[in-house]
């Protein structure tokens, strides 16, 4: 499927010094977002009490975190899940190490049950420890480092060492930017968010060998063109196949966002951000990289003995 008729011929190369500031400017904007204020870390970092309810109608959201700060929870979070009637609350770790979360899930039942006609039934409960928490946050971090490593050594073997430098790039590019924005807009950072980390990186690292592919097919197949022109006539030539995958993406992760509920919203919006920032880096990062490096055909072309296709007369 081809999303342009007609062959584009833009000139993307040519633009990379200003490509080039502008990341610049946002990955240190982001850096600084994230040296100076602190990620709205989730239940699954800071630890707490998770506990799910289901009311007989569907309740006021206000009057049940108005309940909660009456019961001494005033920092509880308080979200809808699956059904209106569906209520999830998150309850930040207590200070008085004495109460324990059976304590906690009886206070905030009875929190919950005050101004409500019938039974709010619990449904689940989970509470996890700080000290785990931390022990996520690590390994978070690790798998993250892991794949780059992996993609790097991956990237060198299928193409070159200068290929691999662009793509770590990029996908370093695109995860310092994607979570600059979820510390500068505060959204709720957990496992799922991690989840949709690698996700991206997934996700932009495909586009990016497509287009590492068509530059490796077209060096031979423009000998006489120079790296710059073959660069940017690759990047012309997967154009059409880079914006319908990420259209249908974004298409997706939209209707996710907005029609899955609020538990998943940073789950979401964190892939929304991934795949736009990652669209970019694949057209303007991890090619202009190896360029800037000084890929050339003499990197990608096999080079001929002399005399290997040569035939030998063995008749005297």
């Amino acid at each position: 499927m081809k999303f342009l008729n007609k062959k584009t011929n833009i000139d993307f190369v040519g633009k990379r010094k200003i490509a080039f500031i502008g990341s610049l400017s946002v990955i240190v904007l982001s850096i600084v977002m994230l040296f100076t204020k602190d990620l709205n870390y989730g239940l699954d970092f800071t630890g707490g009490t998770l506990i799910e309810v289901s009311f007989p109608s569907v309740p006021e959201i206000s009057a049940v975190r108005a309940n909660l700060a009456a019961a001494g929870m005033p920092d509880s979070i308080v979200q809808t899940f699956g059904k209106p009637t569906d209520i999830v609350v998150r309850i930040p770790p207590h200070e008085n190490e004495e109460e324990n979360d059976a304590a906690i899930t009886t206070a905030v039942l009875a929190a919950l049950q005050q101004g409500v006609e019938g039974t709010v039934e619990m449904r689940r409960v989970e509470f996890v420890g700080p000290q785990v928490g931390d022990e996520l946050a690590e390994q978070g971090i690790l798998a993250v480092v892991y794949a780059l490593i992996g993609i790097f050594f991956y990237v060198m073997m299928r193409f070159q060492w200068r290929f691999s430098v662009g793509a770590v790039a990029s996908l370093l590019h695109d995860i310092i930017i994607t979570m600059g924005i979820l510390v500068t807009l505060q959204v709720e950072f957990d496992l799922t968010v991690v989840a949709a980390l690698l996700a991206v990186v997934g996700y932009s690292l495909n586009d990016t060998i497509v287009v590492f592919d068509r530059i490796r097919e077209n060096f031979p197949r423009l000998r006489k063109a120079s790296s710059l022109e073959v660069v940017n006539k690759s990047i012309n030539e997967t154009l059409s196949r880079t914006i319908m995958t990420g259209l249908t993406t974004l298409l997706v992760l939209v209707a996710l966002f907005v029609f899955g509920g609020e538990i998943i919203h940073a789950f979401a919006f964190t892939l929304i951000i991934g795949i736009v920032v990652g669209t970019y880096s694949s057209i303007y990062v991890a090619s202009t990289v190896a360029l800037e490096l000084g890929v050339s055909k003499f990197d990608l072309m096999a080079v001929e003995k002399e005399g290997a296709g040569a035939v030998v007369d063995q008749n005297p």
